[in-house]
């Protein structure tokens, strides 16, 4: 996709998003959109695609790092329901409570016992979620190992996207076919009629993030919410005298 197309139709999604937003603020309405997927598979420029022209006090990305040492002994979920939206809020998950049936499983960072209890648990939890008046919206970003190979050796190379290769993406290409087995049986479990999970070919990343930002607008029954009119008062500069604007510490004008 040109980039110039690109834009023209991402200018105008952020425009719905901004409607959508405003929307969820006034009504009270509660939002959870998970970002899932193997390494390298675009959720995170999906995720700044969508905040960027967004209020990030209405609009949260939830993106947990490994759980402490005092989480690993809490109930599995508690770690993720406080990061919940409250009423007029959106939260991005960047991953979510399906590390679980991921990361974990393939790298054995949980039992056995404790994944089959993910498994066998996840549909109602998020049934509980949904049935409190949260919005559920799931991703699955794919991408082949072809073009993870690319987008790995760009981060290597480029100084600007080194930060995003870890230790965990090279054991994710090692183990490529346990990943694909995991997620097969996490959708097994997990995509339930109440909460499916939607696959976003993500091969082509503009395209991805388009298609994954309609989608998503098409899932919630928002509406365009006029803004009230607003008059700018007047400033009347000649009742108060400021200091000399050459007495404060200026930074240098490299860029004019």
């Amino acid at each position: 996709m040109k980039k110039s197309n690109y834009l023209k139709h991402l200018d105008n999604l952020q425009i719905e998003l901004a409607h959508l937003q405003e929307w969820v603020q006034q009504s009270g309405q509660k939002v959870v959109v998970i970002f899932e997927g193997r390494d390298a598979a675009g959720k995170g420029g999906a995720i700044k695609a969508i905040t960027a022209k967004l209020n990030p006090r209405v609009v949260r990305i939830a993106a947990l790092s490994k759980p402490t040492e005092r989480e690993t002994t809490q109930w599995y979920f508690q770690r993720y329901v406080e990061h919940l939206p409250a009423a007029g809020e959106i939260v991005l998950f960047d991953r979510s409570w399906y590390n679980r049936a991921g990361v974990e499983k393939v790298m054995g960072f949980c039992t056995k016992e404790q994944y089959q209890n993910f498994l066998d648990t996840c549909p109602t939890f998020e049934s509980m979620l949904i049935k409190s008046g949260i919005t559920l919206i799931k991703y699955w970003f794919s991408v082949s190992d072809e073009e993870q190979e690319k987008r790995f050796k760009e981060r290597l190379s480029n100084p600007l996207k080194r930060w995003k290769f870890s230790d965990m993406d090279l054991v994710s290409r090692s183990k490529w076919v346990e990943y694909s087995q995991a997620k097969d049986v996490m959708f097994e479990y997990t995509d339930t009629k109440q909460s499916p999970w939607y696959v976003v070919d993500a091969d082509d990343k503009k395209a991805a993030r388009l298609n994954c930002i309609q989608h998503m607008l098409s899932k919630i029954d928002y509406q365009t919410v006029e803004y009230p009119k607003v008059e700018l008062p007047e400033v009347h500069k000649e009742t108060y005298k400021r200091p000399p604007n050459n007495q404060y510490n200026h930074i240098p004008k490299t860029f004019e």
